[in-house]
């Protein structure tokens, strides 16, 4: 009996097989197994070999009908890392992720098979595509996740090629942290407003430098002791849904300065005494989620309630409040950033103590995005050298 090389045969039907990709492949030939049946497909395997060996087979263009074919689009690799990253990322995170993913990457790439992706295909979508309608960053942000799609692409298919590789997005020069200085903080805080809470707010979170989600997650059981202004950070709330910090040094004690303990002491009155209300917070492995009675510490004026997000916050008092003192208009963020420049510009404490204070597990995050040197407020340190000197 003839023996036909990548050909075999299964009762009255022909079976072809191959390598690819590291894996052997086995496809069905149509026809009955006849001699000339056969000689067609020992042809079609001589064919596809070559293609492999070349780069250009295409398995879809030969079996469009195969399930490998259906299991081989990038569409069902974006599927399978959303449903990882499920698992892994709080709902905020997930929502920002899957959007990118949905709006760039699979309206464009979803239907095309994987292994049909080169290099070029994605420098090109990169340049005329994302680059004149987007910022760098987040251009970066969406050839990241692609990235880590083609990774989970190739953990199945261990022998495909990466396009990806060498596919970088440079970014501009940060901006320099821009905190207010202090006759700015001295506007925002002595302007007249009505709406008190939200000025207590602004003045805890400039003298004590938390997250703005951190600060609207702060509830009064997290006040150790309120006459000597201690609290613990150990939520944040964003969108209105609560979790715990993003990382345990994110968990941290505070021994508030006296402007941000005034704050929290001058909030008392209005919410110290409110009952607690119910939240779910998700804990820091994003699936474990806890019941807990929280009396948060500042509420919106406008609705009685606890802040449901930055953006309220944003629009509904902090934009036109600012407008109103004469200081030129930076988002509350901007809070952490003048809480880490007046500390620095004060010459007398060390970086490590304020890189404690902000959660962070290094001085290199106060240098690069929240610290900046305002002279106007700090000391005279030529005076402070002469003295000491004896000049």
């Amino acid at each position: 009996m003839i023996k036909y090389e990548g050909v075999e045969v299964r009762g009255n039907s022909i079976r072809v097989y191959f390598r690819y990709q590291g894996e052997r492949c086995r496809e069905p030939f149509p026809g009955l197994p006849t001699p000339e049946n056969l000689a067609h497909a020992e042809r079609l395997v001589g064919l596809i070999t070559y293609e492999i060996k070349h780069g250009t087979f295409s398995y879809a263009r030969h079996f469009p009908n195969s399930p490998r074919v259906k299991t081989n689009t990038l569409g069902h690799y974006i599927d399978l890392w959303l449903d990882i990253k499920r698992n892994e990322l709080a709902p905020s995170g997930f929502r920002i992720y899957r959007g990118r993913a949905e709006r760039y990457i699979r309206a464009k790439w979803g239907d095309r098979q994987a292994d049909q992706i080169d290099h070029l295909d994605l420098q090109h979508w990169v340049q005329t595509e994302l680059m004149p309608i987007l910022h760098n960053k987040t251009v970066k942000e969406i050839v990241s996740l692609v990235k880590q799609i083609f990774l989970l692409y190739r953990m199945r298919n261990r022998m495909a090629h990466d396009p990806t590789e060498g596919l970088r997005v440079l970014l501009p020069d940060p901006d320099d942290p821009d905190p207010f200085d202090r006759r700015e903080i001295a506007a925002i805080l002595n302007t007249p407003t009505e709406r008190e809470q939200e000025r207590n707010l602004a003045q805890f979170m400039i003298w004590a430098g938390p997250r703005v989600s951190e600060a609207i997650a702060l509830a009064w059981e997290d006040v150790v002791d309120l006459e000597t202004g201690i609290v613990r950070l150990q939520r944040s709330q964003v969108r209105g849904h609560y979790k715990a910090t993003k990382t345990r040094r994110s968990t941290r004690e505070l021994k508030l300065l006296r402007p941000a303990r005034e704050a929290l002491q001058a909030q008392a009155r209005f919410t110290r005494e409110l009952p607690p209300v119910l939240v779910s917070v998700t804990e820091r492995d994003n699936k474990t989620v806890r019941e807990r009675k929280l009396r948060f510490v500042f509420h919106n004026s406008r609705t009685g309630a606890a802040h449901t997000s930055s953006d309220m916050l944003l629009k509904g008092w902090w934009r036109p409040h600012l407008k109103a003192a004469g200081v030129r208009f930076r988002g509350p963020n901007n809070c952490r950033h003048t809480f880490a420049s007046q500390l620095l510009s004060s010459g007398a404490v060390p970086l490590e103590w304020i890189a404690d204070q902000m959660g962070h597990t290094s001085t290199d995050m106060i240098r690069k995005h929240y610290g900046k040197w305002i002279s106007g407020d700090g000391p005279d340190f030529v005076s402070v050298l002469e003295r000491a000197l004896n000049l």
